[in-house]
């Protein structure tokens, strides 16, 4: 039996592990930023929805009230005074059995707040009935909520203004 030429035995040489590892290197550095992308659209995702779930409770608040289901002062602007209010909900004054209408069934977290540990109701600035579109601030209602992480979105527009 032959045995084969030492040439023959050989593994890889040091070249060919450095050419690919430098390979998949380059590979790793292109897939990186295009997952970061893909967490960003995510997160501007969930963003969308936690508004439109949180705008959506207060349209619905707003109607019962200006329906007279729910107590209304006679100043009040008929929009919750927290967003806590809208989980806890508020008495059905047309039902005889006293019920409670429920507007949300859990207050979503803003995706883009840093600390997990605060309440989801603390992750949203707030904007009242009676502050200015282009200056919102709290009062002593909750006519509107957005975000407070001052970035930009992959839209070109702060996600305080969605």
């Amino acid at each position: 039996m032959d045995t084969p030429p030492a040439a023959a035995q050989r593994g890889f040489t040091l070249i060919e592990l450095l050419v690919s590892l430098t390979l998949l290197a380059i590979l790793a550095g292109a897939a990186l930023p295009l997952t970061q992308l893909q967490a960003q659209r995510s997160k501007e995702q969930e963003l969308r929805l936690a508004l439109r779930e949180i705008r959506a409770g207060i349209d619905a608040f707003k109607q019962a009230s200006d329906e007279g289901k729910i107590e209304k002062a006679a100043d009040a602007t008929g929009y919750p005074k927290s967003l806590r209010q809208l989980v806890e909900g508020a008495i059905d004054k047309t039902s005889p059995d006293q019920k409670r209408i429920y507007f949300l069934r859990r207050i979503p977290r803003d995706p883009f707040f840093p600390d997990a540990n605060t309440p989801a109701e603390q992750t949203w600035a707030l904007r009242s009935y009676a502050s200015p579109p282009d200056a919102p601030a709290a009062g002593d209602d909750v006519f509107d909520v957005f975000s407070l992480n001052p970035q930009t979105g992959l839209n070109g527009r702060p996600y305080r203004e969605w």
